[in-house]
């Protein structure tokens, strides 16, 4: 306690002469500008009759100077901080200060005690002053500081864009000596820039020049300051650099700048995300804080890529509390550790537990009683599912069941499906699973009270197992690259903005809506893996292959967002879209849907399971593997096996119908 008395003691002692020091500079400013104002008026011979007058002129000047500068608050601020603001304020503070002494001169001394024309000089030679010695000193300071981190080693480089965000990076690296860079120049694609010289650095070229100019000022580092560049401009901006020989960093987009942090400490390495060129998602915050400030919300899936961000979101916005339900232990320990450490007033419940443990799922909901839920949990992995398709059945398509029924017994006013675009049109297993989990949750809206919705939405960079990493893992290896197809197209998102999105949907819902987030423009996967080739400081090609390598089961070249039948529906927010369908099946229907479903899964019979989903999704479009497997003599044999009543009749009545199904196709 003593000795944070005597720190602060100490500083207010320093406050206090730095003021006094400053005061004192500006009195003498005052002065100098009145007594040169008088001598200027006279050409220097002042007659001695105005003696005695501006002694008192000049005290009154000081004064109301001083209380014009206190009023201004600019005994407040440090002169080697001072910014054209400053000056502005500095100049407004004379004015006042001037004429508030002209008023009192006048006042005491008479209107002619004093030629007019001095009064008119003093203001002058008072913002000159003023100005002046605070310029200096910033200078100065500025100049030292420069001249002692000089001596360390500094990376020479330029800076590309000379819009706001790279003028504000001049501005930085030249004030932050603890940056190491030493700017060369800048670089602009708008030929009419050239040659402008900003802040004493010169616009050196364009970005065709960049070789050039790499090699002839030995350049370390191009630092990218276009936040707002689009996707291609990025590839463009990154061949450059590439072929330049040159390192590379970036502003960050405006989505992820730190408020009051200089740019020059936020640069970043260029990362796939950039390349995609999309825009910052700007969110409705009041509209989300409103719906789960202090509400209890429940997280299915929680140590996933996108049940994880999702938890990360809602601590955003002041819920009661957060529950996050998962069957995996060590992420869901981490996202645990994670959220208390970046929320510590955030009351966080990590519970273990799977969506196909209905009694699990009724104890969880009993104790913590969620008034929302983003059930989040899904097997994903198009290729797995193939090989596991009553795993998916059983996870997606019961699981969601099972959550639904739990959320509707215990009162949850908001259901969120996290659904994708892999269920317009299936053709894959995890597609078509996905697709009867939002019938399910469209149907069960029509009985309870529980508000409904599902938001769709394409392939999320860095998420477990997405295509982003494994091509990392390849391109570290040496490659090749494997693409499965040159034309193979997906939408991608970045994970924060997925998250984002599914937050202000959920918040603009009225149950029974499918939301489909703006996914941009599908993405060639080949040209990913070229960027991300491009990325790690290598060609396409000449250092790393691309092979193709075929589509996998259940894959399709192109994803689609919506269905013929849906008709788009406007919400309140741009990148979200909704999606309206008449209701395929009626509550009876799909009751008793999923009851034949749960006994074909308890039987493993591939052949009927397909028969049913067809039925259930008209445009379900079962992949080749699958059909070999409903079709051949083994698939048969073994559900004969399991369901003796089948007899050969049936059997060949069977592969009729999957004959005619395909054909239909």
């Amino acid at each position: 306690m003593i000795r944070r008395l005597l720190s602060a003691r100490r500083l207010n002692g320093k406050i206090i002469r730095h003021k006094m020091i400053g005061y004192f500079l500006d009195g003498t400013s005052f002065l100098c500008a009145g007594l040169l104002a008088l001598e200027l008026r006279f050409d220097f011979a002042v007659p001695a009759i105005y003696f005695p007058r501006m002694k008192l002129a000049l005290c009154i000047w000081i004064v109301t100077k001083w209380a014009a500068f206190i009023a201004a608050k600019l005994d407040r601020g440090g002169w080697r901080y001072t910014s054209s603001n400053d000056v502005v304020r500095i100049i407004l503070a004379n004015s006042a200060g001037s004429l508030l002494g002209g008023l009192a001169i006048f006042h005491f001394l008479g209107v002619w005690a004093i030629p007019h024309s001095i009064f008119i000089f003093d203001w002058m030679l008072s913002c000159m002053f003023t100005v002046g010695a605070r310029l200096f000193v910033h200078v100065l300071v500025n100049d030292l500081s420069l001249q002692r981190g000089a001596k360390g080693e500094k990376s020479k480089v330029l800076i590309y864009g000379m819009g706001a965000a790279g003028l504000a990076l001049l501005r930085e690296l030249h004030q932050n000596t603890s940056l190491k860079y030493d700017v060369i120049g800048l670089i602009d694609d708008d030929p009419s820039k050239a040659h402008l010289i900003i802040s004493g650095k010169r616009v050196l070229g364009t970005g065709d020049d960049l070789g050039k100019l790499v090699r002839k000022h030995l350049i370390d580092i191009l630092l990218i300051a276009i936040p707002s560049a689009t996707g291609a401009q990025m590839v463009r901006i990154l061949k450059l650099a590439l072929d330049a020989g040159v390192k590379y960093k970036m502003v960050p987009g405006l989505g992820d700048l730190i408020e009051n942090a200089g740019l020059g400490k936020q640069l970043k390495d260029v990362a796939v995300e950039d390349l995609l060129g999309r825009r910052p998602v700007s969110l409705d915050q009041d509209s989300i804080r409103k719906r789960i400030q202090g509400k209890v919300v429940m997280v299915t899936g929680a140590a996933g890529s996108i049940g994880s961000e999702i938890c990360r979101q809602i601590a955003r916005f002041g819920p009661l509390a957060l529950v996050g339900f998962d069957e995996a232990e060590t992420p869901l320990f981490q996202i645990d550790r994670e959220l208390q450490k970046t929320f510590p007033d955030l009351t966080f419940h990590a519970e273990i537990g799977s969506i196909t443990n209905p009694d699990t799922l009724q104890r969880v909901m009993q104790r913590y009683r969620p008034s929302i839920l983003y059930h989040a949990a899904a097997y994903k992995h198009v290729p797995m599912m193939e090989k596991h398709i009553f795993a998916a059945v059983e996870n997606n398509i019961f699981g969601t069941w099972n959550v639904a029924q739990a959320a509707i017994q215990h009162g949850v006013k908001d259901f969120v499906l996290i659904s994708t675009d892999k269920a317009v049109r299936p053709t894959s297993m995890m597609g078509a699973s996905k697709r009867v989990a939002e019938l399910v949750i469209r149907d069960l809206q029509k009985e309870s009270d529980t508000k409904f919705v599902a938001v769709r939405f394409g392939n999320v960079l860095g998420s477990n197992g997405s295509v982003v990493p494994i091509f990392k893992e390849q391109i570290a290896a040496g490659g090749p690259v494997t693409v499965t197809h040159p034309e193979m197209r997906r939408y991608f998102m970045t994970i924060p903005e997925a998250s984002q999105l599914v937050l202000q949907a959920f918040s603009i819902g009225k149950g029974g809506e499918v939301f489909v987030l703006d996914m941009g423009m599908p993405v060639k996967i080949v040209d990913l893996a070229r960027n991300l080739i491009l990325l790690s400081g290598l060609q396409p090609e000449r250092d790393i292959a691309i092979e193709f390598t075929g589509m996998r089961p259940g894959e399709k070249l192109f994803e689609e967002l919506n269905l013929q039948s849906e008709h788009l529906v406007a919400t309140s927010h741009p990148q979200i879209k909704s999606y309206v369908a008449s209701s395929v099946v009626t509550q009876r229907n799909i009751r008793a849907y999923l009851k034949e479903l749960q006994q074909i899964s308890d039987e493993r019979d591939v052949g009927r399971l397909l028969l049913l989903l067809k039925e259930l999704i008209i445009d379900y479009n079962p992949g080749s593997n699958l059909l070999r497997a409903a079709l051949s003599n083994q698939s048969i044999h073994v559900e004969s096996a399991q369901n003796p009543k089948l007899g050969v009749q049936s059997q060949s009545a069977l592969q009729s119908k999957f004959i005619q199904a395909a054909q239909a196709d």
